[in-house]
């Protein structure tokens, strides 16, 4: 593999070159070979999470290492871990660098080495002269790496060719704003002043429950780059939104910075004739002073600030409540069942119709109702304890609504209400999901710094959709939630369709979520497009098959509990949140929504982006495996196909379940469902090794004998049982076979057929399977049996012995047969003799005289076996044949 590496503590410089060596090199691989300074991790998080696929050293095997591409430094000391890759033979080293010669330095089976102010200056130069595109948002990450490292083109080390290169890429579409807001300056003596004096004159001021900072300053000078001196404010208080009206020379200007949506400096700018976007403007006020640009920036921020309503949208629906005459043992069952901390108490329904009860009573929480149970108070309604003084909010409630009240009133949940219903609560939980969502609400210097976990875990990935999946796929997904819109239903594509996407993976298996009626949207939906639809009234599903085989499953936003260990799920209806959170694993849990105004935004409740970028799967809760042990085959499957890891803790509650032998206690078809998804899988070796190092084979195979437990020998069958299948693939014939069958049959190669029996009976195997197995072992074996005993073997011989085999059957005997005789024979067989037949046919024996019946078969087969042999050959050979072995004789 082609790695592109650059040093330690990359550098906006370091960072680039690599992006830019990319271009140059379209297979090789990014990998940072330590950590990187924090500039350059808060631009990957807020801007390039997902658009570059940036691995960790200890992500690569250094030996598979055989081109390296080393940007921004010539130094192995600076390459981390990744220096092992020096190491390999016949290594490709590819250099790009401008620093100063230096003892030890790197020598390049290819290098691009001169004194310019920054390595990108060297990769733009080339990009230009190969004439290869780069879009604009390239060109910005290129003209970061120009500009840290010649100081905004300011420092002395600058050059021509400096100059002539970030040229090039502002002709390319750069933005330099973008640019500004992360190339930080030193300030000058003069501006550390200055900022002092804007902070002395700095004021807060409420506008719709939002607080902005208004800072004035009159100075008798112009000063260049002030706006400087504003973004070092807003980052040096973390201000949400700062203007700063300042008057230098005789003008008065206007700039403007907000880091939340609420507040678009921007629209606010160009009421008094300036621009910007969103989060930076500037204004120059010509005609008025101050004082008087003051009292107009309040005005328009009364007009433009509209803090967004966004209960609906954070609240977990439904909201699950208990009545008050409740007792305290049934709210503690509801609790475990839906694994929630605290919960509304509601009275009953034929009070709260009459009107003469609240809507809510109270909240009860998971300590109180543990502690009154530990006092033996359990058959004590729920009203006597739940917590009585409490607030509610409606739909439209704002973020300032929800922090005061879960904050300041130190209230753990919120009820929503409207129309005297419950519609839905809002946690602390979902409070701190929606400031981890705004970058400038989270304290960065918490993140440590070898973790990089996404600061939106909301975002938009509509660009990515368009750039892996192909333009019907995106039109579909665009005409579903078109279709969801007319119902007033959210549709969301949910699990691996949505993983896949993340990893740049096409993926069509499409998993439609909706929060509504899904049969009813099924039925919409298919047919408007043309595509049969398969209704499950029972769990709320729907398939919609379309022409070329694209199915589309639609599904009912719904929760799942499980009665005891291992039972089959308990459905009930619920929200995205909580259907996302019954899934198995964090990677498998996260949505994109389809409705048309949300189109494309990810829907992150459990950071399993982070997951995701870490290769790790883990579960959501520690109840996972419990609630669904076949949850273990799935962790081992995804574990070898995508080469991800099993988190630590995720194993050690694999192995918890192993011990607490929950396989023995569910009689469900499940298991041999995930078994046999997973013996299906390219290479089913590694899974099952796995699953024995986990010791889940006495669960699947409790008959199997010692030694075939997974030593040397058991590996030798796999390994065998891998290559028949990959010879056979090698073959480019059209015959279907299910891989899972030969896998399986291997492994119960010395086991009898009592056992396999067992097997098919404990997870409730198909009749068809059933069947199948037993047959194809049997056979199989007595065939083995049969040639193995035979000194010589004749053609006709192995295809009497092999003609009622399935090709399932034949690879089985070709993984396990031990006499390379057989395999010859097996191979014979598949690739030659099973296509051979007589020359001469029903008709033919018909004219030659021949009374048509059952003696037909018997001479055709005889025929069929004298051409293997090589005894005959030719029409006429076979009609002497059929006159030696079967003369015409009266009234034949």
């Amino acid at each position: 593999m082609r790695v592109i590496t650059t040093h330690t503590n990359t550098d906006f410089d370091g960072m680039a070159s690599m992006i830019a060596a990319q271009k140059l090199y379209p297979d090789g691989v990014l990998v940072f070979p330590g950590s990187q300074e924090k500039a350059v991790r808060d631009f990957i998080a807020q801007t390039l999470l997902y658009r570059y696929q940036f691995l960790k050293a200890k992500q690569i095997e250094p030996s598979r290492v055989t081109s390296l591409v080393v940007v921004d430094t010539r130094s192995s000391q600076r390459l981390g871990s990744l220096d092992a890759c020096l190491q390999n033979t016949d290594l490709e080293l590819i250099v790009f660098d401008h620093h100063p010669k230096a003892d030890g330095d790197l020598l390049g089976t290819s290098e691009v080495i001169r004194d310019v102010g920054s390595t990108m200056t060297l990769l733009a130069e080339i990009l230009q002269q190969q004439g290869i595109e780069i879009s604009s948002e390239e060109a910005t990450i290129f003209t970061l790496g120009i500009y840290e490292d010649t100081g905004s083109l300011t420092y002395t080390t600058t050059t021509p060719d400096d100059l002539r290169a970030a040229a090039w890429l502002l002709e390319c579409g750069a933005k330099l704003d973008v640019v500004t807001q992360f190339i930080s300056h030193d300030l000058t003596s003069h501006q550390i002043g200055y900022l002092n004096d804007l902070m002395k004159n700095a004021k807060r001021v409420t506008v719709q429950d939002l607080e902005i900072v208004i800072a004035t300053l009159s100075l008798p000078i112009y000063v260049d780059d002030f706006s400087l001196i504003v973004q070092r404010l807003v980052n040096m208080e973390n201000l949400d939104v700062l203007f700063a009206i300042v008057a230098m020379a005789g003008r008065t200007y206007l700039i403007g910075r907000s880091r939340i949506p609420d507040v678009n400096v921007g629209a606010i700018a160009r009421d008094f004739g300036g621009g910007g976007h969103a989060s930076a403007s500037s204004a120059t006020l010509a005609d008025i002073g101050p004082i008087e640009a003051y009292d107009q920036l309040i005005r328009s921020l009364q007009r433009h600030v509209r803090p967004q309503a966004i209960a609906r949208e954070m609240m977990t629906s439904p909201a699950i409540s208990v009545v008050d005459d409740a007792t305290l043992y049934e709210a503690q069952a509801l609790m475990t069942r839906y694994n929630i901390n605290a919960m509304p108490v509601v009275p009953r329904r034929s009070a709260r119709q009459e009107g003469s009860e609240p809507i809510i009573c109270g909240i009860i929480s998971r300590q109180m109702v543990e502690r009154a149970v530990s006092h033996e108070l359990g058959n004590q309604p729920v009203q006597d304890y739940m917590a009585s003084d409490i607030e509610v909010l409606s739909l439209n409630a704002t973020l300032a609504d929800i922090q005061e009240i879960i904050i300041e009133h130190r209230q753990r949940l919120i009820p929503i209400v409207h129309d005297r219903d419950i519609k839905g609560i809002i946690t602390r939980t979902d409070l701190l999901n929606r400031l981890v969502n705004e970058p400038a609400n989270l304290p960065k210097n918490l993140l440590h710094e070898a973790e990089h976990p996404s600061l939106e875990r909301s975002r938009n990935l509509s660009h990515l959709m368009s750039g892996c999946l192909s333009s019907p796929i995106v039109e579909l997904l665009q005409t579903i939630g078109t279709i969801a819109d007319q119902f007033l239903f959210n549709a969301f594509v949910v699990g691996g369709f949505v993983r896949d996407l993340l990893l740049r993976k096409a993926n069509i298996d499409l998993d439609i979520v909706v929060e509504g009626d899904g049969i009813a949207f099924a039925r919409k939906l298919g047919q408007h497009l043309g595509g049969r639809v398969r209704e499950h009234e029972r769990f709320g599903t729907a398939t919609i098959i379309l022409p070329q085989d694209l199915k589309i499953d639609i599904a009912t936003a719904r929760l799942e509990y499980y009665e005891y260990p291992a039972a089959l799920p308990t459905v009930e209806l619920s929200s995205i949140k909580l259907d996302l959170y019954r899934r198995d694993f964090t990677i498998n849990a996260m949505a994109i929504q389809l409705n048309p105004e949300h189109f494309g935004r990810l829907v992150d409740f459990f950071n399993s982006q982070n997951d995701l970028k870490q290769m790790a799967i883990k579960v959501l809760h520690n109840l996972s495996f419990v609630d669904d042990p076949t949850r273990i085959f799935r962790a081992v499957r995804f574990e070898k196909r995508m080469d991800f890891t099993i988190a630590r803790h995720t194993e050690r509650l694999i192995r918890n379940a192993v011990k607490m032998n929950l396989f023995g206690k569910a009689d469900d078809p499940r298991f041999f469902t995930e078994l046999k998804l997973l013996l299906n899988e390219e290479n089913a070796s590694p899974a099952l090794e796995r699953l024995a190092e986990l010791g889940l084979f006495p669960f699947l195979w409790p008959d199997l004998k010692p030694h075939l437990s997974i030593d040397r020998r058991f590996r030798h069958c796999l390994v065998q049982t891998q290559r028949s299948i990959a010879w056979f693939k090698l073959l480019y014939l059209t015959d279907r076979y299910e891989p899972w069958i030969i896998y399986l049959l291997t492994i119960m190669s010395r086991s009898s057929m009592t056992v396999l029996a067992n097997f098919c009976d404990r997870f409730q195997l198909p009749q068809r399977n059933r069947t199948m197995l037993l047959s194809e072992k049997q056979l199989a074996d007595n065939a083995s049996h049969h040639l193995s005993a035979r000194s010589e073997l004749k053609n006709s011989d192995i295809f009497v012995a092999f003609r009622e085999l399935h090709i399932e059957g034949l690879l089985y005997l070709m993984a396990v047969a031990r006499k390379t005789e057989v395999k010859k024979a097996v191979s014979a067989y598949v690739t030659t003799l099973r296509h051979q037949a007589p020359l001469l046919n029903g008709d033919d024996l018909k004219q030659l005289g021949y009374r048509p019946g059952p003696p037909f078969k018997k001479m055709l087969e005889a025929l069929l076996l004298a051409r293997l042999d090589g005894l005959t050959s030719t029409r006429d050979d076979e009609i002497a044949f059929l006159n030696d072995y079967f003369p015409l004789s009266d009234g034949h």
